[in-house]
């Protein structure tokens, strides 16, 4: 006959194990209710046109909705999770399924900012606290993210400047820093971050990718359309090693088309999967079995909706999700998914420059000018500022120059001949991290080529100064205590 004591120690026992037992269960449960969740980006009333270049009505959309629904049952009850917001867009989701980046206004007339929401509780916290618009977040591997920040009063004469922080809205730290504007970034598999761009100084150029690593180094071209187009989606990266967006030609800004490009060829591999369908995009994202979420609609009367798209038939599918009083912006699954390389950093702040390297400037893949067999060759350079001639540079008899330039300072490189003509038209705006080595081939050279293997006389002797009436370039580094 067991004693009361044990009785108790039995009844308290059961209590524990019931409480563990429903712990796990409520658990279980709270994990399976994210699973297979789409969050997408609503908006009421008509769409107004975009300005891809400042942003409005494009990334900047007013009462615009983060919303859930069940992938599994599409039409049943929909979840608004920014209901305290007065707009909400660019929805990421964390690399283990559970958090969610967006950006949002809090009250109308407030600043963007960028908030991070638990998808097990759906209750949000603010990351970033700048005085300036924040957009468009992305998860960088390491516990850090990249943002687009809007800086129209720089020197730099810039739209919207990357931006990376800590998880925690600390760390704020500038990486591009030319007379460009960034939308939409996305964090490839090997780590580096790839965005739209758009020239605004001097002249606005059509949108084209950019890519760069996290710390601001090693910018290029990735992908240019042929023509003024506009890219009007962030990318998506498929396993298959294939990079999806929409993209609008200039005749026909409203409507988008669904392009894919590889990730190994760029610049010659794209292909419109949409070409066969009457209506247009808006944006895309994965799905599930190599298929394909898009925004889209069959005509300018209607409204975008979610669709399924599959690749391979190359047209919408089923529908997931529509409504005749809302259009359909963007839309993520909630799952877990790979987290991309966290790449090494060059970058050294106690360091005032970088250096560049060239190895032959009259490589060049232009057309020849009407009337010429052949461009003149050159034997300097000029380096340009925003502002100012920076300097004019002999090259070496190979054409190769050596330059060590101010850190986080756009320039842009024009040749000119021996009678001190401009031969062609100055490269693109770039810039040199702190401590950072870049290296080009030629000028206006063709993306696929590769150097010569050549040791350029460049190298042979220290680089030049830039500014190049600065007689020395004072290097002052950091003391740690």
């Amino acid at each position: 006959m067991p004693s009361k004591m044990s009785i108790k120690r039995i009844q308290l026992l059961s209590v524990i194990i019931f409480m563990a037992i429903s712990g796990m269960l409520f658990s279980s449960c709270s994990e399976k209710s994210t699973g297979g969740m789409i969050i997408l980006t609503r908006v009421a009333g008509k769409l107004q046109g975009a300005n891809y270049a400042t942003g409005d009505n494009w990334r900047y959309i007013a009462k615009s909705q983060l919303v859930a629904i069940d992938s599994e049952k599409p039409s049943g009850d929909v979840k608004v999770l920014t209901a305290d917001f007065f707009s909400a867009h660019s929805p990421q989701i964390s690399y283990d399924g559970k958090f969610m980046l967006f950006a949002a206004q809090q009250k109308q007339g407030d600043k963007w900012k960028i908030w991070e929401m638990n998808l097990g509780n759906f209750k949000s916290r603010l990351v970033t606290s700048s005085e300036e618009n924040c957009i468009d977040p992305a998860y960088l591997p390491g516990g850090r993210l990249v943002f687009s920040k809007s800086v129209l009063n720089d020197p730099l004469k810039g739209g919207h400047s990357l931006y990376t922080c800590n998880s925690d809205g600390s760390g704020i730290t500038r990486i591009t820093f030319n007379p460009h504007t960034y939308f939409a970034s996305k964090v490839l598999a090997d780590g580096r971050v790839l965005a739209i761009d758009r020239q605004l100084y001097t002249g606005q150029g059509s949108s084209l990718l950019m890519v760069l690593r996290p710390d601001g180094t090693k910018s290029e071209l990735f992908y240019k359309g042929a023509g003024a187009t506009a890219l009007t989606s962030g990318v998506v990266e498929t396993a298959a090693g294939r990079i999806l967006f929409i993209e609008s030609d200039k005749d026909i800004p409203q409507k988008g088309n669904l392009i894919s490009i590889s990730y190994n060829r760029p610049l010659h591999s794209r292909v419109d999967l949409g070409s066969e369908c009457k209506g247009d995009f808006r944006a895309v994202s994965l799905y599930q079995s190599g298929k394909l979420l898009v925004s889209y609609r069959k005509s300018e009367a209607d409204r975008y909706g979610l669709y399924e798209f599959d690749p391979e038939k190359k047209v919408p599918g089923k529908a997931i999700w529509c409504n005749t009083e809302f259009d359909v912006l963007e839309a993520v699954v909630v799952s877990e998914h790979e987290r991309p390389k966290k790449l090494p950093s060059e970058v050294d702040m106690g360091v005032k420059t970088g250096q560049i390297l060239c190895q032959d400037i009259n490589l060049t893949d232009l057309e020849p000018a009407v009337g010429k067999a052949l461009l003149e060759k050159s034997y300097r350079i000029e380096v340009m500022g925003i502002d100012s001639l920076l300097g004019v540079v002999q090259t070496e008899v190979d054409g190769s120059f050596y330059l060590k330039v101010v850190a986080d300072k756009p320039f842009q490189i024009r040749k000119i001949d021996k009678d001190g003509n401009i031969v062609n038209g100055p490269c693109g705006w770039m810039w040199v991290r702190p401590n950072e080595r870049r290296g080009c081939i030629g000028c206006h050279e063709g993306h696929e080529l590769v150097p010569e293997n050549r040791i350029p006389l460049s190298v042979k002797k220290l680089p030049v100064a830039v500014p190049v009436h600065t007689n020395k370039v004072i290097e002052k580094k950091v003391t740690l205590e």
